[in-house]
């Protein structure tokens, strides 16, 4: 049996990523086969796909850190054939071939049931990226954030974390305050639950070690600059959930929000959550969490078109969650 895959492979010192044609004996080993129905697209996927990061940790290997799919066959008890079921993290699309092949391989462990009432393509309207928001509220709640304790800031707002982060956050009562650069995107912010948008560039960052006493939380999507702002201007108690590096990995603060207000630096790990957790935020996200607004600010491609949206990733273009229809 043949498929197309999206296959990532170095020649010297270029990456080259074309659509080929695989047979399930060239696919990594795991118990569980799936005909994957869809996968997204993420910054991480758009770096690897392009060379411009190094996320791949082996070549050759087939992108995409998700997929959503219908088991075909298991030889494990747990899954069966028919099973609709999402694969994310771990080393999907990094170190074993990934969601951008029409079959997919992956162990039992790295397997999530897909809960009843969500499909196959609501799970990749959220995909990793919107697991991660979830994952960054379910710990910012667990260190004390709450909506009586002040604004939310959400920064990279645009992008597939913020936007669902936004409308979880929102959902659940909080004054979310979005960060971006594009203006033209402001109206579409305050429609999924921001109450304040800020355009970045257009707003002071104090340098100071110690700034206004102004958010009880944030979701930080870039790191560098906004998060080393941040640190200074959370209110006492306040946590701030760290998920991107897109501006930058670099932190230059002082120990001063973290002794003298309390301020709690989380790192959002989505790779290596217990499977336990990640059950239980499936199923938040498929029905208390559940974003409606979401699927309307996603794009749908075709498996063919994938090559054509990475490049607009890795230039910072892109607004909302792109789903590829793989089967």
């Amino acid at each position: 049996m043949s498929f197309k895959a999206y296959l990532t492979s170095q020649e010297g010192k270029s990456t080259k990523t074309e659509l080929v044609d695989m047979t399930l004996d060239q696919l990594d080993p795991g118990e569980v086969l799936i005909r994957t129905e869809y996968s997204t697209v993420n910054y991480k996927d758009a770096l690897s796909a392009t060379g411009s990061g190094r996320i791949i940790r082996r070549f050759p290997c087939v992108g995409g850190v998700d997929l959503a799919g219908v088991v075909e066959s298991s030889t494990d008890a747990g899954f069966k054939p028919g099973d609709k079921v999402i694969a994310h993290a771990y080393d999907v699309g990094v170190a074993h071939h990934g969601g951008y092949a029409e079959m997919a391989r992956v162990p039992a462990a790295w397997c999530v049931p897909v809960p009843a009432s969500m499909t196959t393509f609501d799970a990749m309207t959220h995909g990793t990226a919107g697991f991660t928001a979830a994952l960054a509220i379910h710990r910012m709640q667990h260190d004390g954030l709450a909506p009586a304790n002040g604004p939310v800031l959400v920064n990279g707002a645009t992008g597939g974390v913020g936007i669902v982060a936004i409308e979880i956050l929102a959902k659940l009562g909080y004054h979310v305050v979005a960060v971006t650069g594009k203006e033209k995107d402001v109206e579409l912010l305050k429609s999924i639950g921001a109450k304040e948008v800020l355009i970045r560039g257009q707003f002071e960052m104090t340098e100071k070690p110690l700034g206004a006493e102004t958010y009880a939380g944030a979701v930080d999507n870039l790191g560098g600059e906004q998060l080393s702002w941040l640190t200074r201007v959370m209110k006492v108690g306040g946590t701030i959930a760290s998920i991107g590096l897109a501006q930058g990995w670099e932190v230059k603060t002082t120990v001063m929000p973290f002794i003298l207000r309390g301020v709690s630096l989380l790192g959002i790990d989505s790779v290596n959550c217990s499977m336990a957790l990640r059950r239980e935020l499936w199923n938040k996200l498929a029905n208390e969490w559940k974003c409606e607004k979401l699927a309307s600010h996603c794009r749908t491609v075709s498996f063919a078109e994938l090559p054509t949206v990475f490049d607009a990733y890795v230039k910072g273009q892109v607004t909302g969650r792109t789903v590829v229809k793989i089967g």
